[in-house]
């Protein structure tokens, strides 16, 4: 299983603990712990001397095979099993040969590959869940202590109404908690041992097909599916739409700290370091080098998700050209994903706040960032489109004059003939204004208390 990213790009783009799993060695691993399995299994059935047990588990070390010699002859035979399968016969006739009779016995190359696909998965998954829980963690740290600090709500990049940073951070916290779920429950109900032989009758073993299916699902510690799933591939792309959900998730989160990092909005910023961010000719330079890398990573998963939903497209039991589309295209997807999250990790554990200038922001308009909330109190006195029309009208004259809003409602006798200085006073407190922002915060927060 390539890595899909050049060792000189790969830790830009993806975490180290990924980079393992992922490993062309760790890959080779896993199709040699199928067949090291399968053997113990069709021993226990009766299929195979269980004397060959030991010397065909014995040669299954990934350090003992030649990757380079297993990928060039995979070009003819067009798959890694096939010579992988060559390759151990060879190993384990050099101590045994009448165990070498038996390596393999009733499978097939997709078995091997497919059930090492999962195993990948189901060691991704838990690589990315502890990902997740240190940005959740973060996340929801941050959100408790910020749920009073008040900052701009921005609709199409503009200035809307206040809102408390806090119910922000919240949300973040709350949308990767949903991605947690989503990878909980992939690797509860997805994975799946791929076990079907040539076609996906297991005609091979007779009528030990499924005695073997049982105890190989055991050995591997993989959950047994129904039949073998050879040609449909709707568990793939499963696990390719919850890997693009969570790169997504991270894009959207890496959007708004580099936007808050603007030096004209300077709102908050990623953990600083010494050579963090910098320029190589601007010394003054603070990049958003994190939240680069989580949109560069997001920006590239929808499309390799998007191989994977293609390749569901097979022909009939098994399929030439779609299934082989997924091998490099899955780790890649592993790979940008863990990248995503592990830069958001980063913000979440080190995020930097200024909360001051965050006051200062939501002044910056005069006052205009207020204007839903006086309209709406004077909705009550007048109705909402008479309302509507009155501020929208002193919000043109305040920006014409450059004056502050609640100057120029304070001489207008329409206005103050509804509402008095007092109440005006207190429609242009921020804080004043943030709805249900509070119980959300609450419910957000309990949100991710579920697992």
């Amino acid at each position: 299983m390539s890595t899909s990213l050049s060792p000189l790009l790969a830790p830009m783009l993806s975490s180290a603990a990924m980079r393992a799993i992922c490993d062309d060695a760790a890959y080779l691993q896993n199709m040699l712990d199928f067949e090291a399995a399968l053997a113990r299994a069709e021993a226990a059935a009766g299929l195979i001397p269980e004397a060959a047990t030991g010397p065909i588990a014995s040669a299954c070390r990934a350090e003992s095979f030649d990757l380079a010699a297993l990928a060039e002859a995979a070009t003819r035979s067009g798959n890694l099993a096939i010579p992988m399968v060559r390759a151990l016969t060879a190993s384990v006739a050099k101590t045994d040969a009448d165990a070498a009779r038996y390596v393999h016995w009733g499978a097939t190359s997709q078995d091997a590959v497919d059930t090492a696909v999962m195993l990948t998965l189901r060691a991704a998954i838990d690589a990315l869940l502890a990902d997740i829980d240190r940005a959740v963690t973060g996340f929801a740290a941050l959100a408790r202590r910020h749920r009073d600090t008040a900052m701009v709500a921005r609709t199409w990049l503009q200035h809307a109404v206040p809102m408390p940073f806090g119910l922000k951070l919240a949300g973040y916290a709350a949308a990767l908690h949903r991605s947690r779920r989503r990878l909980t429950r992939l690797g509860g109900e997805t994975l799946a041992l791929q076990f079907g032989g040539a076609a996906g009758t297991l005609a091979a073993l007779g009528d030990k097909g499924l005695v073997v299916a049982e105890r190989l699902a055991r050995e591997l510690k993989l959950p047994l599916p129904d039949a073998p799933w050879h040609a449909h591939r709707d568990r793939i792309a499963e696990a390719a739409s919850v890997l693009a959900i969570i790169a997504g998730t991270c894009g959207k989160i890496a959007r708004d700290v580099s936007l808050m990092m603007q030096t004209d909005v300077a709102e908050a910023f990623e953990p600083s370091g010494e050579g963090r961010g910098g320029s190589s000719t601007m010394p003054h330079k603070r990049n958003p080098v994190a939240a680069a890398s989580a949109l560069a990573a997001s920006t590239m998963a929808p499309n390799l998700a998007a191989t994977i939903f293609a390749a569901q497209v097979g022909d009939h039991e098994r399929s030439a050209g779609p299934w082989h589309a997924e091998w490099p295209t899955l780790p890649g997807l592993l790979l940008v994903t863990s990248g995503a999250l592990i830069a958001i990790v980063d913000i979440a554990e080190g995020l930097e706040v200024d909360a001051a200038r965050m006051r200062v922001n939501l002044d910056a308009t005069g006052g205009l960032i207020m204007a839903e909330a006086v309209t709406m109190a004077l909705a009550e006195k007048i109705g909402k489109s008479d309302a509507h029309h009155l501020i929208a009208a002193a919000s043109k004259k305040a920006v014409a004059d450059r004056k502050h809003l609640r100057d120029v409602l304070l001489v207008d006798s329409k206005i103050t003939a509804q509402l008095g200085a007092d109440k005006l006073a207190k429609l242009f407190e921020p804080m004043a204004y943030q709805g249900a922002s509070q119980a959300l915060i609450d419910r957000l927060l309990a949100s991710i208390e579920v697992k």
